[in-house]
């Protein structure tokens, strides 16, 4: 076999040094060693699983797996229409939201323009902001909640993007409709606000909603949305947005010309058609989220009321939250480690089924009983 040799001279290729920048975004644990029971609850997963009408979607579709999917997911957009009461033609769909909150930030940031986000947000803001050039710029969080004030005040001549969690990851805190009216109302009409609504299906406040009234109300707010959460879709990743016409047609100029798998929206249509099994999803996350914040903080561990379907845990340090973790692991329940979100004292906790939650409750009561000695 011959040998090849290229150029060895001279510079080799470099990314932008933007990229380089990035954090790679580390997921939580998803594996539990010594133990035969695991219980997943470090990734906002929900303990129902898919519908089964999403299930039977999947296995007919199968025999046409060598087709490409319609590029334009129309079929998709037309559910999530009815399904919303929106106008599909101001829907785009994505390989999970994530690939939307990129599209926007690469479609609408250039080199040196700003975007904002909360202290406590998802990091994969950070991450969009900076793969498309950008400036990532923090707004200061008050008592683990975004503060529409200090959003505003960050506002300057570079800035061109807002990103939003309501309800937040990983805190579970959220905003209501008259604070998110107000900074939409105050935000510079070139200022895309984008609205990460992943947990909406799952908050009960009456304060609260989505915010399509302003992606309606205007042309510069886009809510996005996903199945990854209470329609358990995770791992077909598919993800949507409602936004203005002119923000539809630019994300769609850039897309990737098949990003949504026909896999993934016969599934996602099929689990907009299953009313049942959303409604048991909300009021399972419901009745256990209080039953999880009543009797973890009867043990002396302070909470953070949610909106989503998980809690963050506070403990003494990070000390006592990465043995708690350790603890926690041990007997098959994986938390997720919230440091790199500046959290390094917490540890986040998803609703699971019933055996996992009274599980976890136990097994935090046992380590604080063996820690406490330890410490004396």
């Amino acid at each position: 076999m011959t040998k090849i040799s290229l150029r060895a001279d001279g510079p080799r290729p470099c990314p932008r040094a933007s990229i380089l920048g990035i954090d790679p975004y580390v997921p939580g644990k998803s594996a539990a060693g010594g133990t035969t029971r695991v219980f997943k609850l470090s990734a906002n997963e929900t303990p129902l699983g898919a519908s089964p009408l999403a299930r039977e979607a999947l296995r007919k579709f199968a025999g046409r797996l060598h087709d490409y999917p319609d590029g334009e997911a129309r079929a998709l957009r037309e559910a999530i229409g009815a399904k919303h009461g929106l106008d599909p033609e101001r829907i785009v769909c994505g390989n999970g939201s994530d690939e939307i909150l990129h599209l926007l930030a690469s479609a609408y940031l250039s080199s040196g323009d700003e975007g904002v986000f909360t202290e406590h947000g998802f990091l994969v803001y950070k991450i969009a902001i900076l793969a498309a050039g950008g400036v990532p710029v923090v707004a200061k969080e008050t008592n683990l909640r975004a503060c529409v004030d200090e959003v505003l005040a960050k506002i300057g001549p570079r800035t061109k993007m807002v990103f939003l969690a309501n309800p937040n990851n990983p805190t579970g805190t959220y905003l209501a409709n008259a604070e998110i009216e107000r900074l939409a109302q105050n935000l510079p009409r070139h200022v895309v606000l984008v609205i990460d609504a992943a947990y909406a299906e799952y908050v009960t406040r009456p304060d609260y909603k989505p915010g399509r009234e302003l992606v309606e109300a205007g042309e510069n707010v886009v809510v996005t949305r996903t199945f990854s959460k209470i329609y358990g879709l995770a791992g077909l990743r598919l993800g949507w947005c409602y936004a203005p016409r002119d923000v539809c047609d630019a994300l769609n100029r850039i897309r990737g010309p098949f990003n949504t798998s026909g896999a993934a929206a016969a599934a996602g249509i099929a689990a907009l058609q299953d009313e049942a099994h959303l409604a048991k999803a909300v009021a399972h996350n419901t009745a256990w989220l209080a039953f999880l914040e009543k009797e973890i903080s009867a043990l002396g561990i302070k909470i953070t009321p949610s909106a989503g379907n998980f809690l963050l845990l506070h403990f003494r340090d990070q000390a006592q939250a990465m043995a708690a973790d350790q603890f926690l692991t041990q007997k098959g329940l994986i938390l997720r480690a919230v440091s790199a979100y500046g959290l390094p004292n917490c540890l986040r906790l998803t609703v699971g089924p019933e055996e996992a939650n009274r599980l976890v409750v136990a097994s935090l009561k046992d380590f604080l009983a063996i820690e406490s000695p330890a410490r004396a």
